[in-house]
């Protein structure tokens, strides 16, 4: 348990810690540890979110993705960055998770 919590951490402090730690596991490989790089980012694609990855027929969607997601165009992710990917992802399942308990007709919150 992290000394930030006197009384132990919630459910969301749990999922923040277990974000920044998969941020961490994959950044600084290529020497950079507050980044991912390009290699690092597929690398993470392709371990992380290997459903996703190995059922895409376009090979460049992850070098698009990486794109998008680069928003200052430093050719690397940064944490906030990162996290821009993990929230889209997030929506987009609950999207989807919403449709599916709707009938199909757009959620709308």
């Amino acid at each position: 348990m992290s000394s930030w919590y006197p009384v132990g951490p919630t459910e969301t402090e749990r999922c923040i810690e277990s974000f920044m730690a998969i941020f961490q596991r994959y950044a600084g490989r290529d020497g950079n540890a507050t980044s991912l790089s390009k290699k690092e980012f597929v690398t993470f694609m392709n371990t992380e979110l290997a459903s996703f990855t190995k059922n895409q027929k376009d090979l460049g969607v992850v070098d698009r993705m990486m794109k998008k997601l680069d928003i200052n165009s430093d050719g690397q992710l940064d944490f906030a960055e990162f996290l821009n990917l993990v929230g889209g992802l997030a929506e987009a399942c609950r999207t989807h998770v919403m449709r599916s308990t709707t009938g199909g007709a757009a959620y709308q919150p």
